[in-house]
């Protein structure tokens, strides 16, 4: 495979369907040990915990006022059902 003057190669297909690569996706680049790996982007943990943080975000601006002062611990005791069986 011949890369481009700006530094461009196509993944094959078959590769972009097994890695569930779709146009409009992303991917990282990582070199280990002088091997050039290719990631479908929020696969990682840092992705997962940017993706996750900026729901959460989204989420806490749609709450009223005493939900956002809430910690984690009383969303959890918030969420969790009570001896009755409720949430």
């Amino acid at each position: 495979m011949q890369i481009t003057e700006k530094g461009q190669v196509t993944i094959p297909k078959r590769l972009r369907d097994a890695a569930g690569i779709l146009p409009g996706s992303y991917v990282s680049f990582a070199l280990e040990g002088g091997k050039i790996i290719i990631r479908k982007a929020g696969t990682g943990t840092g992705d997962r915990r940017k993706l996750l943080r900026a729901a959460a975000a989204r989420v806490r601006k749609s709450l009223d006022e005493p939900f956002r002062q809430m910690d984690s611990e009383d969303i959890m005791a918030f969420l969790r059902p009570d001896d009755d069986g409720h949430a």
